[in-house]
């Protein structure tokens, strides 16, 4: 019933209805962390990066010269990384993170995925990090970030899955509110307009084989039921310094907290 009344006033009022699903998209909507993920932050040393009006949350894990960053997803946070801090901190690594603009303990307010991507090229630059590791979204604000920084060099990229099509996570925002194929089309022209290329020409996997990117591993569930396991191969069959593990069992958020694919994605970060 609530979709068939968003789709008529899509039809009576297209450009509110414009306007709210632009604002759906960018004013993220973030989960509750569990207790373990809030203790292994408290852990952190914890400072504020000013960035665009926002006050970014940033943490930093202290180990040994071996260092990397790690980069949330969409309506995710720092937090989410917990079980992966206990193992990289065993490791001896020296930990990076940060809650993206109005996600996290970050100041709020309305956001976007390009500066969600500019904030990560900035502290990929500023930490001096040559070993990363993204989950979902994290995985397009980092190749963005790479391809706008063209000097950055990276030596380890670990991917805990991967969107591709930019216009697919449109399509997904259309498809939750309802809205028309017609709304949906302005709202596309608004972005285009915004970043002053085609939507169909920011897709992941037409940019990581330009970045300056040694090695890198996705790890993707063949049963993820947010991004499916295609996008993230058709990023890795396009980048040749890439390789590919299926998993199982795990979704798309607890691939997060897998023991096994964790070990696996330090041991790759060492190797």
């Amino acid at each position: 019933m609530q979709k068939t009344i968003v789709r008529t006033l899509s039809t009576l009022f297209p450009g509110a209805m414009v306007n709210l699903a632009y604002r759906k998209l960018t004013s993220p909507q973030i989960r509750k962390l569990r207790d373990n993920e809030l203790i292994v932050l408290d852990q952190a040393e914890k400072t504020i990066f000013p960035f665009k009006g926002f006050e970014i949350q940033t943490y930093k894990w202290a180990g040994g010269g071996n260092s990397v960053l790690l980069v949330h997803g969409w309506e995710g946070q720092a937090g989410n990384f917990s079980d992966l801090v206990v193992k990289l901190r065993e490791a001896n690594y020296t930990i990076y993170a940060f809650d993206g603009p109005s996600h996290g303990f970050s100041s709020r307010g309305e956001t976007s995925l390009f500066e969600f991507r500019e904030l990560t090229g900035l502290l990929i630059h500023k930490l001096g990090v040559r070993k990363l590791v993204s989950h979902s979204f994290g995985g397009v604000a980092t190749i963005w970030a790479m391809i706008d920084n063209p000097e950055l060099e990276i030596d380890k990229y670990a991917l805990l899955t991967t969107p591709d099509r930019f216009r697919d996570r449109i399509q997904d925002v259309a498809d939750q509110a309802g809205i028309t194929d017609k709304v949906r089309d302005r709202l596309i022209a608004r972005l285009e307009t915004e970043i002053d290329i085609p939507i169909e020409d920011t897709n992941v996997s037409d940019f990581a084989a330009q970045t300056n990117i040694a090695s890198a591993r996705i790890w993707h569930d063949e049963n993820d039921r947010v991004i499916p396991i295609a996008q993230s191969q058709n990023v890795c069959d396009k980048w040749p310094v890439c390789d590919m593990r299926v998993v199982s069992g795990t979704g798309h958020f607890r691939i997060l907290r897998d023991e096994d694919v964790l070990k696996q994605v330090v041991e790759f970060l060492d190797a």
